[in-house]
């Protein structure tokens, strides 16, 4: 199951990194730091989403 969390979380973090991103963006935050900042947290909240996703299927 190890395997494939991690190989949906590669999966799983580029989308909500995206779309933290996007958020961060459309906020009005143009500058580096929300921007890593919101990239930063999508890859976070990924891990848990991965592992939930991988129980689910195995």
């Amino acid at each position: 199951m190890l395997r494939l969390a991690l190989l949906l979380h590669t999966i799983i973090s580029t989308t909500l990194m995206g779309t933290a991103i996007v958020i961060a963006l459309v906020a009005g935050y143009g500058t580096l730091t929300p921007i890593l900042i919101a990239a930063a947290l999508g890859f976070v909240v990924a891990i848990p989403v991965s592992i939930t996703v991988a129980r689910a299927l195995a």
